[in-house]
């Protein structure tokens, strides 16, 4: 099987035009698009070998550090809501190690481990 990508979108709508891009570009074979709470990811299917968040929150969420596999990565901007830090958490094992990689601004994370 080949790799499967699954993204989760809090607004219905926008999951639903990203679910019409990513066909139109002949990836909905491969990339699933799930209306829910980001913040809080897909414990059921983890472990994940990478997770990115495009969306900025207060801290790594546990709950997405939780459902990372071994070796895996997860890519997240970390900080207020006007100006965060780009954060990569990566789990070796036990031992989970965090870098800064900058400073960046996105939109912020809504969700249960997000913004309000």
């Amino acid at each position: 099987m080949g790799s499967h990508v699954l993204g989760i979108e809090r607004l219905p709508e926008l999951a639903d035009a990203a679910r019409e891009r990513i066909t139109a570009l002949g990836f909905g074979d491969r990339v699933e698009i799930r209306v829910g709470d980001g913040s809080v990811g897909a414990p059921g299917e983890a472990p994940w070998p990478r997770i990115i968040v495009a969306a900025a929150a207060p801290a790594a969420p546990d709950a997405l550090v939780a459902q990372l596999a071994d070796s895996g990565r997860l890519v997240i901007p970390v900080g207020g809501r006007w100006e965060q830090d780009l954060i990569l958490v990566e789990r070796h094992g036990a031992d989970v190690i965090t870098s800064n990689h900058g400073p960046c601004v996105f939109v912020p994370l809504r969700g249960a481990a997000g913004w309000a």
